[in-house]
This record gives C-alpha cells, sequence and structure tokens, in this order.
C-alpha cells in the first residue's frame, strides 16, 4: 500500500531539490555522464515509433532536453507536451524553446505525474526521460501514463539503472557516491542534489523489477533494452 504521507513528502523534497539546480541541471548532468545522457535520450527517440502528427507527452520533461528531441520530428498537426511539477524547470525549458523552428508544436504545463491532467486515450505516445527515479513511487505515474495513452500506443521510459556488468556496479557507485557530490560542490556551490543521486539510484527498482511492473500493470511487448552496460536502460510497453 502507497503511504501518502510519505509520497507527499518526497514529492516536496524534489520539488524543493530541483528548483535549487535548475539553472545548473543540464550542465552538471552532461558533465557527471560524460554527456551520455544525450546519448541516451536519441535511444529514447529511436524506441517510439513515432509518426510526424503524433500527439506526444514527456512527462517529468524538467528543462525540456527531451521535449525538444521530439519537436524535431514533428510536422504540423503533430505536438510534444512537456509535464513537469517544478516551475524553475520549466521556466529553463520555456526560455530553451523560444527559438525553436517547431516551437509552436510544443506546449509545456505544469502538472503532477501522480495525476495527470488529461482525459483517457489522449496521447499516440508518453516519455519520460530520468523521471521516474524521483517520484515518490512508480506505480501511479505509470498507471496514469497508461490511462492517458491510445490503445496501440507506447510508454517508454529511460532511466539510470544498476549496471549488469561484473565490476562496472561498484566502479558506478562509487562514482556516484564520492566524486559526483563533490563535483556538484566545485561547481554548483551545494552537493544536496548529488547527495540524492546515488541514494535514489539505490531505491530504484532493477531493470527486472521495473519490467514486471510494466506487465502487472497490464503493458503487452515489454521491452527491457540496457545502455552502455545497464547505466541507463529503456522500457517500453504497449497499451
Amino acid at each position: 500500500m502507497i503511504n501518502k504521507d510519505a509520497t507527499q513528502a518526497k514529492a516536496q523534497f524534489v520539488h524543493r531539490l530541483f528548483s535549487s539546480i535548475a539553472n545548473h541541471y543540464d550542465f552538471m548532468n552532461s558533465l557527471l555522464s560524460l554527456n551520455q545522457d544525450n546519448y541516451w535520450r536519441n535511444c529514447l527517440l529511436q524506441q517510439i515509433p513515432l509518426k510526424s502528427t503524433d500527439q506526444i507527452l514527456d512527462i517529468c520533461c524538467g528543462t525540456g532536453k527531451m521535449t525538444v528531441k521530439i519537436a524535431h520530428c514533428l510536422e504540423y498537426g503533430g505536438k510534444v507536451v512537456g509535464l513537469d511539477f517544478c516551475e524553475p524547470m520549466l521556466a529553463k525549458a520555456a526560455e530553451g524553446i523560444k527559438s525553436h523552428p517547431n516551437r509552436e508544436m510544443i506546449e509545456l504545463i505544469s502538472g503532477d505525474a501522480l495525476a495527470l491532467p488529461f482525459p483517457d486515450n489522449t496521447f499516440n505516445h508518453v516519455v519520460t526521460a530520468f523521471g521516474l527515479r524521483n517520484l515518490p513511487n512508480i506505480t501511479e505515474p505509470l498507471l496514469e501514463m497508461y490511462r492517458v495513452v491510445k490503445p496501440g500506443g507506447t510508454v517508454t521510459s529511460v532511466e539510470l539503472s544498476k549496471p549488469s556488468q561484473p565490476g562496472l556496479k561498484q566502479i558506478y557507485f562509487l562514482y556516484f557516491d564520492k566524486i559526483a557530490p563533490l563535483l556538484g560542490k566545485i561547481k554548483v556551490g551545494r552537493d544536496g542534489f548529488y547527495n540524492w543521486l546515488p541514494e535514489s539510484l539505490k531505491e530504484y527498482p532493477d531493470q527486472h523489477e521495473v519490467s514486471n511492473l510494466f506487465k502487472q500493470l497490464r503493458f503487452q511487448n515489454v521491452s527491457c533494452k540496457e545502455l552502455t552496460g545497464g547505466i541507463a536502460t529503456i522500457h517500453s510497453g504497449i497499451k
């Protein structure tokens, strides 16, 4: 059973955390991942059977990096909606789309991934990039994503995960436990987010558990694709 008090407390903590680092988020993500975060988003985009006139929802869109990538694939009639509950992150996303050639096909909305403000069967595809791990739980948002995607549409997530290659897991957690907080403090002047990063990674279900959850929630043709030795993983399912 989901603890509502714990859910609310985590949501408030994450909101404060991301609000405080919005101006540095993209820079530090690229630095810490050696720019692999951009590659992982491209892999997610390639996973979606996207048509240029589709209606796409990007939840936990943050500064809009994934939203913008999707918009590049659209033409007249297509639309991508970026949703996030952190206003400073959305403000950065709004800055980023001002000069985008397809900016009229992008809509940014402040909203809760656990209670999406859309009717059932609204979108052709729903995606999230590095969002699920920061939510109070992943069952509720996946249920909401299932609800708002059209029958036959896909729900796809790319998220940091626990490496599967021998030896890499130890190096991975050493890096995020020790080096990431230090870099955060040097570059940003604070280490709260980068202390949260290893904690959230350890708490997040492994690849097999996430795949099983997709199946339990009635997704069909569930797929799991590890990237960079399992440092990130794409999960996808069809409604």
